[in-house]
């Protein structure tokens, strides 16, 4: 069992700011847990812009505060995203978030990342082979246990 907090996570490798100074993800569970997906806690900023094309990855997007409009480039539709909203990436969908307000994001990815992944100039990240690395699986973190064994 893994029980982790994002505060255990903040200033860790696993915290990754984008150059672009437009997200903030905390990854809180990666590839190297071998759990089959990896999952995220991402602010997406306030008055900017972001496009992405997850071309090798499907990902679940669940917000949970702020407010922002998602559009679709394939389609053109737009989506009000705002707390308690889902949107799934399930056809691999070119698309831009423009944040109102400061979104916290809960995301899921699969197959999992590394955590090493950064978006190429078409918003992709590259399938990157964390399980081909040497050293154990829960590395670089600890585990937060409390309680006794019976």
């Amino acid at each position: 069992m893994i029980v982790r907090t994002l505060d255990e996570v903040t200033g860790t490798d696993r915290d990754v700011i984008a150059d672009s100074g437009t997200w903030r993800s905390r990854r809180i569970v990666l590839a190297r847990e071998r759990v089959g997906f990896s999952l995220h806690h991402t602010i997406m900023y306030a008055g900017t812009e972001t496009t992405m094309h997850y071309a090798h990855h499907v990902e679940a997007v669940y917000c949970v505060s702020g407010t922002g409009l998602l559009t679709d480039e394939e389609s053109g539709l737009t989506h009000r995203i705002e707390p308690g909203t889902l949107y799934l990436l399930d056809g691999h969908e070119r698309h831009t978030m423009r944040p109102r307000e400061d979104l916290h994001l809960v995301c899921v990815f699969n197959p999992p990342v590394t955590g090493r992944e950064v978006h190429d100039e078409h918003g992709v990240y590259p399938v990157l082979d964390e399980l081909a690395d040497d050293g154990p699986a829960h590395e670089g973190i600890a585990r937060n246990e409390i309680g006794t064994a019976r």
